[in-house]
C-alpha cells in the first residue's frame, strides 16, 4: 500500500464509482459521491490560500464533510487536526494556538467555538456536514513536514494533553498490518463508524481502514440512543463493529430491554479500554458472537496487538501485535525481562509516531533509539499474545506491595449489586496507599462496606481490599469510555 492515503482514496473513487462507500443518514453515497465531495472542499481550501505545509482543524462529528475535508487537505500536501466539540471553546482554541493552525472548519450549531476561535485572529467557519463548506481565507502554512498526515490531541487517561503527528506513512503501515492480522474482515463486510474519528481509534480503524481497503462504511454521529446505532446496522447490513467496552455496555442493553439484533454483525473487536469478561459473555449471549479484545495508542497510530479471529483468540489478552512491530518488556531501569514477567512495554515499528509536537521534553523521555514507552504494564506468554496489566501511573503500592486496579475491579464486578466500578490508590500515612474503589451500585442501591469488605476478602489478598469506598452515580469518562482516573483521585 502506497504512503500516500489520498491517492489511494481518490484510485478507488475513479476505479469503483458506483460502489457503496459511504451510509449516512438511510442513504448510501457511491465513491462517485463522496469524490465530488471531496473536489469541491479542495477547490475552496485552495482558493482561501490552503497549501502545503498547512494544518486544518475539524471541529465536526463523524461525517461525511469531516472525511472528504480530511482527503482534500492530504491532496494539497497539508494535514487535519480533529478536535472534540464537547472539550469547550477555550480547549478548541488553545489547540488550535499549539498547532499554529491555517484554519478551522466547525460544525453548524457550535457558535460559542465559531466566535472564540475568530475573535482570536483564526481563520473559522461553520458548515453542514454532508456538504462542501463556505470559502474562507486562510492563514499562511506553518510549515509542517510534508508527510504529515493528522495531529492528534490526546491525554490518554492520566495527564495534560499532547499533540501527537501522525505521518502517511505511519497510517499505511497501521491499516495494512491491522488488516493482516485479523482474519475476520474480508471483502464484503460493512464496517460501522461509531466511535468519534476525532479520536485515533475512531480515524485509523472505523474509518480510514475502510476508505482504504474499499469496504463500505456506515457513518454515525454519535452512539447514542444504542437503539438508533442498533436500527442503523440493521438496515445497513453491518458485518463488523469496531467498539469500546461502554458502547458494548450500552447495545447489549438495549438488546436486553428487547431491541432486535443485528443479524448481519459476525465480528465484533473491541479496543480503547479493558473488556471485562463479563461484558464479553454479554455479547456472546446478545449478538451470537463473542469480542476479539485489541490494544492500542495514539503514538502507535493506534493499534498494537488484535485477537486475530475466533478460532486463535484468546480471552483476557489483547492478542497478538501487529505485523512489522518490535516488542519489549522491560523493568524500570530499561533492562529486558523474560517472557512471562511483567514491565513497561516498548515498542518499536512504522507504525509508531515520530513525536509530540513543541514537546522535546517529553519525546525525549518517550521515544529513545527508535522505541517508545508505552507507560503501559504488560507481559507476553511464550506465544506471543500480550496481556495488559495497567498503566504505570496506575499501580497502587501498599505497603510495599503493588496492586493492579484491574485485578480488584474485576472481583467487584463479580457481585451482583456492582454495575460499574474503578479503583485507584489513596494517600495513607502508614502504608503508603491504601485501596479505594468508586462503584456504580445496582438497582438495590449502596452495598454495605461490611458486605463488599468479606466479599473481597474470599477472593483477593488483604494488601488489595479496598479499605474506602465510594457510591457515586456514574464514573467520569473520555469521549470513547475510559475511566479518568485523574478526576477520581481528586474526589
Amino acid at each position: 500500500m502506497t504512503s500516500r492515503l489520498d491517492g489511494v482514496i481518490l484510485g478507488r473513487c475513479r476505479r469503483e464509482p458506483e460502489e457503496r462507500c459511504l451510509w449516512w443518514r438511510g442513504t448510501w453515497w457511491s465513491w462517485r459521491a463522496f469524490s465530488e465531495l471531496v473536489q469541491c472542499c479542495s477547490e475552496r481550501l485552495a482558493d482561501g490560500g490552503f497549501g502545503p505545509g498547512g494544518r486544518l482543524a475539524l471541529v465536526l462529528p463523524n461525517s461525511p464533510l469531516f472525511w472528504a475535508l480530511t482527503v482534500a487537505v492530504w491532496s494539497l500536501g497539508g494535514s487535519v487536526s480533529p478536535m472534540n466539540v464537547q472539550e469547550g471553546p477555550h480547549a478548541v482554541l488553545k489547540a488550535c494556538s499549539h498547532l499554529k493552525a491555517s484554519g478551522a472548519v466547525v460544525m453548524e450549531g457550535a457558535h460559542d467555538v465559531l466566535s472564540l476561535l475568530r475573535s482570536s485572529g483564526l481563520p473559522a467557519v461553520a458548515s453542514a456536514v454532508d456538504r462542501d463548506q463556505p470559502s474562507f481565507a486562510l492563514l499562511e502554512a506553518g510549515g509542517t513536514e510534508v508527510d504529515e498526515a493528522v495531529v492528534f490531541f490526546t491525554s490518554g487517561t492520566t495527564g495534560r494533553p499532547k499533540a501527537v503527528c501522525i505521518t502517511h506513512g505511519n497510517l499505511a503501515d497501521n491499516v495494512e498490518a491491522a488488516l493482516e492480522r485479523v482474519v475476520e474482515i474480508g471483502d464484503e463486510d460493512t464496517v460501522l463508524n461509531v466511535l468519534p474519528d476525532f479520536h485515533a481509534l475512531g480515524f485509523t480503524v472505523c474509518g480510514l481502514l475502510p476508505l482504504l481497503r474499499g469496504l463500505p462504511q456506515v457513518l454515525l454521529p454519535t452512539f447514542m440512543p444504542p437503539e438508533t446505532t442498533l436500527e442503523a446496522m440493521r438496515r445497513s447490513n453491518v458485518s463488523v463493529a469496531v467498539a469500546v467496552p461502554t458502547l458494548l455496555a450500552y447495545l447489549s442493553a438495549a438488546l436486553a430491554r428487547g431491541s432486535q439484533r443485528p443479524v448481519d454483525l459476525k465480528t465484533i473487536i473491541s479496543g480503547g479500554d479493558h473488556l471485562p469478561r463479563s461484558l464479553d459473555d454479554r455479547c456472546r449471549r446478545f449478538f451470537g458472537v463473542p469480542v476479539l479484545e485489541g490494544y492500542g495508542l495514539t503514538e502507535a497510530s493506534p493499534v498494537v496487538a488484535v485477537n486475530p479471529g475466533y478460532a486463535a483468540r484468546r480471552p483476557g489478552t489483547v492478542g497478538l501485535p501487529l505485523p512489522r512491530f518490535s516488542t519489549a518488556i522491560r523493568d524500570d531501569g530499561g533492562q529486558e525481562l523474560p517472557l512471562g514477567f511483567e514491565g513497561r512495554l516498548w515498542l518499536r515499528g512504522p507504525s509508531v509516531a515520530p513525536g509530540y509536537l513543541r514537546c522535546q521534553g517529553l519525546s525525549r523521555d518517550r521515544f529513545r533509539d527508535g522505541w517508545f514507552d508505552t507507560g503501559d504494564i504488560a507481559s507476553i506468554d511464550e506465544e506471543g499474545y500480550l496481556s495488559i496489566v495497567s498503566r504505570a501511573s496506575d499501580i497502587i503500592i501498599v505497603s510495599g506491595f503493588n496492586v493492579y486496579p484491574r485485578d480488584v475491579e474485576e472481583v467487584l464486578r463479580q457481585h451482583p449489586s456492582v454495575t460499574d466500578v474503578a479503583v485507584v490508590g489513596y494517600p495513607n500515612s502508614l502504608s503508603g496507599e491504601i485501596v479505594k474503589a468508586f462503584i456504580v451500585p445496582g438497582g438495590n442501591g449502596p452495598i454495605p462496606l461490611r458486605e463488599l469488605t468479606a466479599f473481597c476478602r474470599e477472593r483477593l489478598p488483604h494488601f488489595k481490599v479496598p479499605r474506602l469506598v465510594e457510591y457515586v452515580s456514574r464514573l467520569p469518562r473520555s469521549a470513547i469510555g475510559e475511566v479518568l482516573k485523574r478526576e477520581l483521585r481528586s474526589f
